[in-house]
């Protein structure tokens, strides 16, 4: 039986989420970031399965107990991590959806 952890966005990461929308709509138009929102939201959803999906790496050389997962995955193309730690009671805390062209330990909190 699958475990099912419940996924929290701080607030950064809600802001980003809403950030990376807006230039995409404004860079590539309304149904790319239509597209591009499912791509992230099925990458966030693929979190609830827990922290040892394939995907996830351990990235301690940004802090003590953060994971990523990159949301290029199931056929999709994407061009952002998200930036997560475990909390208390099955919670995946997604603390930032970072550009993997970004310095992730200069953008982690």
């Amino acid at each position: 039986m699958r475990s099912c952890w419940r996924i929290h966005l701080a607030e950064r990461a809600s802001r980003d989420f809403f950030e990376i929308m807006a230039w995409t709509a404004a860079n590539f138009g309304p149904r790319q970031a239509e597209v591009y929102a499912e791509t992230l939201t099925l990458a966030l959803t693929a979190l609830s399965e827990g922290p040892e999906i394939p995907e996830v790496r351990k990235r301690d050389e940004i802090g003590e107990g953060i994971r990523t997962l990159h949301v290029a995955r199931q056929g999709r193309k994407g061009r952002h991590f998200i930036v997560f730690r475990l909390a208390d009671n099955q919670v995946i805390e997604v603390l930032r959806l970072l550009h993997d062209s970004m310095d992730l330990p200069r953008n982690v909190p």
